[in-house]
């Protein structure tokens, strides 16, 4: 008679999974509201829209999106509390780009074998991105893959779903010649650009993430783990009373490819290279000289994480509510007229 085996054998571990769940359900808890119904462990998530009746027309948005190769770093530096905000951040700063308020929030975790500490650090920054977006997360899926990863990897993604009445939709249809380009500060790389970064810093120059950063007070690792800024705070409080006409999210592609996705034909963005502050690991970059410079802007966001446009008559109370909001904000061009899509000078 052949020996008989178990699900444990072949490397996936229930009980891990188990524990993992009632180490993360408080924190999951805690980002709940009113409209989340039912509870966590239902196979789905239940949100109720009888909030959100008073909207002439409702009109749900979604979104979705990873970390990407940000969580090499994670991994490398074996600090995974930082990676679940990235998450989040990706998937709500672009609802926000519509003028969409994000509602509740889904995670996967993919992992080769299952640490319920590790796992339970990834949602709990998770959760703290959905406090900070105000949204709930209502569900997730965690699958150990022995054999498609291997026992220290990990990947993460995530699924937001928003709503804005359709009236208020931001589109970017309005937006014209001489309308101002306001540029909100970014944290540092955000959650784009990292197979760069790795083969620039890791590779090329073989430093270590636990190397100190002269001048900075950090270490590159720490530099490179800050997480995503979440907007949504701010965009929901500069819509109250500002007119935004458009609004990118500095994304994969940095400012070159992602502005002129918001900007109606026609219509282009001239952008003062030297009109905001740079974000230190951007200033690190520069001064190595090592990658040209209309690639840095093709790569990463350059210190800018969210641009928007709003007429130039409004554009200083743009900036002073953004700063009231405890963000840098800066106006770094204007439209103009033009296919060229983003004149960087």
């Amino acid at each position: 008679m052949s020996e008989k085996i178990s699900y444990s054998q072949s490397g996936v571990n229930i009980d891990e999974g188990n524990k993992t769940v009632e180490l993360i359900k408080e924190k999951v808890r805690s980002t709940y509201n009113s409209n989340v119904l039912g509870d966590l462990g239902s196979f789905s998530g239940l949100y109720s829209l009888k909030s959100f009746m008073g909207m002439k027309e409702p009109v749900l948005l979604s979104s979705t999106d990873g970390v990407g190769t940000k969580l090499k770093i994670a991994q490398l530096m074996d600090k995974h509390d930082t990676v679940g905000i990235d998450l989040v951040a990706m998937c709500v700063n672009d609802l926000i780009c519509q003028g969409a308020m994000p509602l509740f929030f889904l995670d996967y975790i993919a992992v080769g074998k299952l640490d319920s500490q590790k796992a339970r650090d990834i949602v709990f920054g998770i959760a703290e991105g959905c406090k900070q977006a105000e949204c709930a997360l209502v569900g997730g899926e965690t699958a150990e893959m022995p054999g498609m990863y291997s026992e220290d990897e990990y990947d993460l993604a995530g699924f937001s779903v928003g709503i804005c009445d359709k009236e208020k939709l931001i589109t970017g249809e309005n937006v014209k010649e001489g309308d101002a380009i306001i540029g909100i500060a970014s944290s540092g790389v955000h959650s784009n650009g990292y197979s760069l970064v790795r083969k620039l810093f890791l590779d090329k120059l073989g430093w270590s993430l636990e190397r100190p950063m002269e001048g900075y007070d950090c270490t590159l690792g720490d530099m490179l783990l800050r997480p995503t800024k979440i907007y949504v705070k701010l965009v929901r409080e500069l819509m109250a009373d500002c007119e935004l006409k458009a609004i990118a999210h500095i994304t994969g592609g940095g400012l070159i490819e992602n502005v002129p996705r918001v900007l109606p034909k026609g219509m282009s963005a001239s952008i003062k290279k030297d009109s905001w502050e740079a974000a230190d690991i951007f200033s690190v970059i520069k001064e190595l000289d090592m990658v040209e410079e209309r690639e840095l802007y093709r790569s990463f966001n350059m210190g800018i994480g969210l641009v928007m446009v709003v007429d130039k008559e409004i554009a200083n109370k743009v900036i002073e509510k953004a700063m009231a909001c405890g963000e840098k904000a800066f106006k770094i061009g204007e439209i103009a007229k033009g296919d060229e899509g983003v004149v960087l000078w």
